[in-house]
């Protein structure tokens, strides 16, 4: 047995468990139920498995304790829990990565999903780490190619940058998310697929990575269909992932789909618990919840790796000043707005390059690419000021050579958004410069 097969050995032997407290349904309310006999020995967070009289086994978290009761979310209907039932209590939900998880698929237990056997890492670890020292952490990184012409260019994204993705539905946020999986140079990709459609995980694996992006990936998903407490969980599962690999001094893309689900699975359960609705509908907690999951990413320190981050956001009406956008908005070092109406005229990425902003700009380019990005946003900025006069034939060609300019360069500035480069970012650059019609 070579040494690698014997420590998984003995991480499945370590992971048997002989002796469980046991301790019996109460109360069966509308959310949840409340549990006695184990008050005195279980904590906030603690996984136990109701055994059903029918001979069915529900999962569950505590997620309140009391003098003498526990009250238990299920991860799933309590139909046919009954007064009385034996719960196991199982313990502090932990799960083992370990860089044989490349190419798999897993979910937010740890568990595979894929009908492969997994095998399990030396150590178990909590799922709901604490960020790294903030005055031990490396500042960002260099500068990441990404395949795409505006990500090259405009708004660069370094190594151990944290992005948020604003977009409303249909408008193109995961096609984008998809091409930065392929696109953006990273030693592990992990996927956080949070309440998305089931049919998500097959094309996010078989057509979008494709067996050669899968190869450096893991995915962990939690469809729309499962508990509040599954999906919130498959955040922190992923981000511990991701935090496994970063140890180890790798480049980690950590990518995920979408952090609004986090949300409204946060509130679920918050709401079942008691939480007041303040925010939008969303509890006080909330900010606390993405604000911690943010800081996760970013730069490792010491000799660890790096975690670039893209947080999607599932905006309601392009609302940029949802509870959620704005939290996240507030903690991330930049941020994409993709827009409806650039959509629906055919243009994909429908990036509103003016409504975006990269905060590792001006730090991660020169001072000659600074100049161009500038000249690029100020000719968009004429443009969309005078677009309305334009339309509708209200202004004159001749009345500002500015405007003129802009209206000549709009076209090309436009498509240069939505280009592919899969040479060096030196190459977006010189296709900027051509764009602007100035000699390459």
């Amino acid at each position: 047995m070579s040494e690698v097969e014997f420590r998984h050995l003995a991480a499945a032997i370590r992971d048997i468990k002989y002796a469980f407290h046991i301790g019996r349904v109460v109360e069966i309310g509308a959310t949840g139920a409340k549990i006695g006999g184990l008050a005195q020995v279980a904590g906030i967070g603690d996984r136990v498995e109701i055994r059903c009289r029918d001979g069915r086994s529900l999962p569950g978290e505590i997620r309140a304790i009391g003098t003498s009761e526990v009250t238990v979310l299920a991860d799933g209907p309590l139909t046919g829990v009954a007064l009385g039932d034996k719960v196991r209590l199982l313990g502090e939900l932990r799960i083992a990565p370990d860089n044989t998880w490349l190419g798999r698929i897993i979910d937010p237990m740890g568990r595979s999903l894929d009908g492969r056997y997994l095998l399990l890492g030396p150590e178990r670890v909590p799922v709901d780490a604490v960020p790294p020292a903030p005055a031990r952490r490396r500042g960002l990184g260099e500068r990441l190619e990404t395949g795409l012409c505006a990500f090259n260019t405009v708004l660069p994204v370094v190594r151990g940058q944290r992005v948020g993705l604003f977009a409303g539905s249909g408008v193109g946020k995961s096609s984008l998310l998809a091409d930065m999986a392929r696109g953006i140079e990273a030693d592990v990709v992990v996927l956080a697929l949070i309440g998305e459609r089931g049919r998500e995980l097959g094309h996010f694996t078989r057509d979008v990575l494709g067996p050669e992006g899968m190869a450096r990936s893991v995915v962990v998903a939690a469809t729309s269909d499962q508990s509040p407490l599954t999906r919130r969980r498959c955040a922190w599962t992923a981000m511990t992932v991701a935090e496994h690999f970063r140890n180890e001094g790798k480049h980690v893309l950590f990518l995920a789909d979408s952090v609004t689900r986090f949300a409204e699975a946060h509130r679920e359960v918050s709401l079942a618990l008691g939480e007041p609705p303040t925010l939008g509908g969303y509890p006080p907690s909330l900010a606390h919840e993405i604000m911690t999951l943010a800081e996760r990413a970013g730069p490792g320190e010491g000799d660890q790796g790096d975690i670039t981050a893209v947080f999607s956001v599932l905006v309601a009406g392009a609302d940029m000043d949802g509870p959620v956008a704005d939290i996240l908005r507030g903690v991330l070092d930049g941020h994409v707005v993709l827009e409806r109406q650039i959509a629906e005229r055919g243009r994909y990425p429908a990036i509103n390059l003016l409504k975006s902003v990269s905060r590792s700009l001006p730090g991660a380019a020169s001072d000659e690419e600074n100049m161009l990005i500038q000249e690029a946003r100020e000719m968009l900025g004429v443009y969309d000021r005078a677009e309305l006069m334009i339309q509708s034939g209200l202004y004159t060609q001749g009345s500002n050579p500015q405007i003129d300019r802009a209206i000549s360069l709009f076209p090309r500035l436009d498509a240069f958004i939505s280009e592919r480069e899969p040479g060096a970012t030196a190459d977006s650059f010189r296709k900027l410069l051509q764009c602007l019609g100035r000699p390459g």
